[in-house]
């Protein structure tokens, strides 16, 4: 699918890997649209060609309203990114007792039902463009984690949310295939973000030494070559990519 002159939304697209991925559309001439919470747009560092938009991906209301304005433009809607999410660490029983149950919802909230919301408010826009000349009309790209497969300790959450995320991809593919959408899936490993900036070197170095090969932390824009590779790879439909160097997650 060609991407020039098209538009495309990219949620948690005001940092991180959702910045990265913003980028790298707007340099292939997509006009894009970062969805994130004010703050985050606030403090992100502006990228040509983007326009960013204060929307939570849970609000059904506000994400409406954001996917009208970036299918109102020249440009047809046909891809969207959902980078969007949250990874709090908590035990299922810990030194200060149980799993609290609100953390458990939001994270499921933000991760899973946001990109469910996005995906599907974004499909009905798409729906009613014209097809590209192979009968296509666009592609939603959502970000599961290898601690879909592989949950680690503290992860009971977060691994729910992304394993719903990995369940999501089939279905919503069969789905859409009859509107001409695709629906992939990116589950990386652990990739040098903006949270991983706090921690030390010594502790990034360790987590580099359990990646196989290459031995190293992953990089944004590895992931926003994937994410471009799948948009343009037209037979490539209802996948989960892991990116994560061969990397198999211990229990901690």
């Amino acid at each position: 699918m060609r991407i020039e002159n098209t538009a495309a939304i990219v949620t948690g697209g005001a940092s991180g890997l959702g910045a990265s991925v913003a980028s790298a559309l707007a340099t292939g001439g997509v006009k894009v649209y970062a969805f994130d919470l004010p703050s985050a747009v606030q403090n992100a560092q502006r990228i040509d060609g983007v326009t960013y938009l204060e929307t939570d991906v849970t609000n059904v209301g506000e994400v409406s309203q954001s996917v009208a304005l970036a299918a109102s433009g020249a440009e047809p809607l046909r891809t969207v990114v959902n980078c969007a999410g949250v990874g709090p660490s908590m035990r299922i029983l810990g030194r200060k007792g149980h799993h609290d149950l609100e953390l458990y919802a939001k994270v499921i909230q933000i991760n899973l039902i946001g990109s469910f919301n996005v995906l599907t408010l974004a499909a009905s826009q798409m729906a009613e463009t014209e097809t590209d000349p192979e009968g296509q009309r666009g592609i939603v790209i959502n970000t599961a984690s290898v601690a879909a497969y592989e949950g680690q300790v503290g992860q009971a959450a977060y691994s729910s949310s992304k394993g719903g995320v990995v369940g999501l991809n089939l279905p919503a593919a069969r789905d859409l295939a009859q509107y001409g959408i695709r629906v992939n899936c990116v589950a990386p490993g652990i990739i040098e973000t903006p949270m991983l900036e706090t921690v030390s070197e010594e502790f990034r170095a360790r987590l580099a030494e359990g990646v196989p090969f290459p031995q190293r932390l992953g990089r944004p824009e590895e992931f926003a070559n994937l994410v471009l590779f799948l948009i343009k790879h037209d037979y490539i439909n209802g996948e989960v990519v892991r990116l994560d160097g061969a990397l198999r997650m211990s229990s901690r």
